[in-house]
């Protein structure tokens, strides 16, 4: 086989690759919906005295015409001080959201929801606060956006019976 023609199957080939990935690359998301929408009621499940397990934060979000159920699950150490987790300090994003008011905006899908984080602690500054902040970028650590993955568990509510009722969504 000469040199010219594997130059050209290669050739061939990585266009015939380029053309079929395409599509794939460039699909579109499903669209998020955006609304303003009030916390109703929360149910947390910490994880005490645990050397990496999770725990779970249910939220219930009432829009307009909608309830929203989500959780988050975070990874949790915190085999001394169980109101701590030691991870949030290499893993921002690993805090458990606390909303920041009563009206937050949201946008939400089939299968998430995302919630905006409260804005955080002032920036340091040092050596030390350019490789956290370096480590947070690379691992999306401070990402101003949470992502709830959306549930139908509604009978852990029991402050609101509005959560209670609501229509069940995807399971989890």
């Amino acid at each position: 086989m000469s040199l010219s023609r594997i130059r050209s199957t290669i050739r061939t080939s990585v266009c015939l690759a380029t053309a079929l990935a395409a599509p794939i690359s460039f699909a579109a998301q499903p669209a998020r919906q955006q609304a303003t929408a009030q916390l109703l009621d929360h149910a947390e499940f910490p994880c005490s005295n645990c050397f990496f397990g999770p725990s779970d934060y249910y939220y219930c979000l009432a829009t307009d015409n909608l309830v929203l159920i989500g959780y988050q699950r975070t990874p949790v150490l915190n085999f001394e001080d169980q109101s701590k987790n030691y991870f949030t300090g290499v893993r921002p994003r690993w805090a458990s959201w606390s909303p920041s008011g009563e009206r937050l905006p949201i946008s939400y899908d089939d299968k998430h929801i995302w919630v905006s984080r409260p804005e955080g602690k002032e920036a340091r500054s040092g050596f030390g606060a350019h490789v956290n902040g370096f480590f947070a970028w690379l691992t999306r650590g401070n990402s101003k956006q949470v992502r709830l993955t959306r549930s139908s568990k509604r009978d852990i509510f029991l402050n609101s019976d509005r959560c209670r009722a609501a229509d069940k969504t995807k399971a989890d």
